[in-house]
């Protein structure tokens, strides 16, 4: 799969850790930065990440900040982004089985690096239901539905 990851600062040491562990995994993987752990933005990442998934550039993302909540709301400015915030597997698997996430958040503050794994390696693995949850699915790029 191809993999678009972002961070800000508080979160660029779990983001050098993912990166290598999804390249193990067999993803293509983009980072879309940031190149250090320097002070920056996390919206400006945010942002970034959201448009490669419009782009069609990934096909998931990861996005990442301190407690994952600025980058994940940033992410999900962009109508075709489903950025969901999760802290473990079960929530990860939920976000793409009932809402079809195309994004998982995830907090360096408050995530390990082997709970991040496990949470995105339940991500990658789960299957949009469809059925019940496709018209809702709809609703979140198109509130007029």
């Amino acid at each position: 799969m191809r993999i678009a990851i972002a961070s800000d600062h508080a979160a660029f040491d779990l983001k050098a850790e993912l990166v290598t562990f999804l390249h193990e995994e067999g993803h293509e993987v983009s980072d879309l930065g940031p190149e250090n752990a320097d002070r920056v933005d996390y919206p400006d990442y945010g942002y970034k990440l959201g448009d490669a998934i419009a782009k069609g550039e990934a096909d998931f993302g990861v996005a990442l900040c301190g407690s994952g909540i600025g980058i994940s709301i940033a992410v999900n400015r962009n109508p075709a982004a489903r950025c969901a915030l999760v802290s473990e597997p079960y929530s990860a698997t939920l976000a793409r089985e009932h809402n079809n996430a195309n994004v998982i958040a995830l907090g360096a503050r408050l995530t390990g690096i082997d709970m991040a794994k496990a949470c995105i390696s339940a991500f990658l693995a789960g299957q949009f239901a469809g059925g019940r949850h496709g018209p809702r699915v709809d609703k979140l790029s198109n509130p007029s539905c």
